[in-house]
């Protein structure tokens, strides 16, 4: 076997094997032998009839298939061993030369794993923001638990005004005609929560129990259902109870009711503090994952479209285990967000693009840093997903499970972590 290497653009490299003449009769024996039953040639049982016989009542060609797919797994894996090629897709196979007592010739063009040049990635300087907590913040913090622990009481007189609950029943039509989806009843709107399109709630102001009117509005152009996107519709609405929020008085006995607390001071002090942790871990998430970031991109890597393709599937297949966990599909999906798979995978493209090089350049500063992981580790991995998805009991087990099963996932997390970690500790915040 003779092999020549080309390498082309974006970590592609394209092989020329020729396979000597000899092999390549031998796979159209085994071919023959594979296919023998297959050919039905009058004067001979079927499967019975000489190799000579079939190539010259069927044609030559009709062993290639098979002889061509036994040269190639023999052959491309070798290949790939002797060339030190790490590919990461299927490859593209053409035949140059083909025929009994001829040199076989073919080519293989594959996207390779690409070669990443590193940048800085200890020392990196990045500002770390700082989020400070208002009086402004506290008193929204309160005044949202003072919405929530409202008391809602029937309005026995008057007309809907802003902020009271409207009891509707209502039917939507687009050119006289009733549409999915567009009818409740006893549905309870919140005046002013902006929670239905245009000025829906606006124009129930001023109605009394009882009272019907038709709303006019027009759905936003990008509404999610293309039977409904930038449509006039009107609606026809009948009010059935207004309900009125009482907010209860912020003071010491109002902290006491929703918190541990005895004094609004106290509920204020902890409020305060809670706003705060959450500000800090903000910022020291934003801070990582600056770090990080300003890491991946100071490195250099010629990606193949193949490896963003492949972390594309693996979004698309993401998604769909979380639509089906919601009870949904795919296809609800897009039709409700007005997309396609396609589009979906265009605008992830980015994205995707970015996950693979971030996944590269880890991976080449645990080789370049020696960071590795012990069996250990593993085992300790698997211990704490076991814990959060098994029962007591069933924990050891399943952690045995996959640190065997799942062990190669295990150490390509464990390893994210730990390089992670080491570029945070050698980083530097502004």
């Amino acid at each position: 076997m003779n092999v020549k290497m080309e390498k082309l653009e974006n970590n592609v490299v394209k092989f020329e094997v020729t396979v000597e003449a000899e092999k390549f009769n031998e796979a159209l024996k085994k071919s023959y032998a594979k296919n023998a039953n297959r050919f039905n040639i009058p004067g001979f049982r079927k499967g019975k009839a000489p190799m000579h016989i079939v190539k010259k009542y069927y044609g030559e060609g009709a062993l290639y298939e098979d002889a061509i797919n036994f040269i190639y797994e023999t052959t491309y894996p070798q290949v790939l061993v002797e060339n030190n090629i790490n590919p990461v897709d299927y490859p593209s196979i053409d035949v140059v030369e083909i025929g009994e007592g001829k040199d076989f010739v073919y080519t293989a063009t594959v996207p390779v794993m690409p070669e990443v040049e590193l940048g800085e990635y200890k020392g990196v300087e990045v500002k770390k923001e700082t989020y400070s907590v208002s009086d402004e913040d506290v008193e929204n913090r309160l005044k949202e638990l003072q919405t929530q622990n409202a008391r809602v009481e029937n309005k026995e007189e008057g007309a809907v005004e802003n902020g009271d609950i409207a009891v509707i029943d209502f039917k939507g039509f687009i050119d006289e005609v009733a549409f999915e989806g567009g009818e409740g009843q006893d549905y309870e709107l919140e005046i002013g929560s902006g929670t239905f399109i245009d000025t829906f709630e606006e124009q129930l102001v001023g109605l009394k129990v009882g009272e019907s009117k038709d709303v006019n509005v027009k759905f936003p152009e990008q509404y999610g259902r293309e039977e409904l996107n930038g449509k006039p519709a009107k609606f026809e609405v009948t009010i059935k109870a207004i309900k009125k929020k009482e907010l209860p008085a912020i003071d010491d006995a109002f902290a006491s009711e929703v918190s541990e607390f005895e004094t609004l001071e106290e509920l204020r002090n902890d409020i305060k503090e809670k706003i705060q942790s959450a500000n800090d871990l903000k910022a020291t998430t934003e801070f990582e994952n600056a770090v990080v970031e300003k890491v991946v991109s100071n490195a250099k890597v010629d990606i193949p479209q193949a490896m963003v393709n492949r972390e594309l599937d693996g979004m698309v297949q993401d998604l769909e285990m979380r639509l089906k966990y919601q009870g949904l599909d795919l296809q609800t999906y897009y039709k409700f967000t007005n997309t396609t798979e396609e589009k979906f995978r265009e605008q992830m493209q980015d994205v995707a693009a970015n996950k693979v090089k971030t996944d590269l350049v880890i991976g080449k500063i645990a080789a370049a840093e020696n960071i590795a992981v012990s069996q250990e580790e593993i085992n300790n991995k698997a211990k704490e997903i076991a814990a959060a998805y098994s029962n007591g009991e069933e924990v050891e087990k399943t952690a045995e499970r996959l640190a065997k099963v799942q062990r190669d996932y295990l150490e390509v997390e464990i390893i994210n972590e730990k390089v992670k970690e080491f570029i945070l500790e050698n980083s530097k915040s502004l």
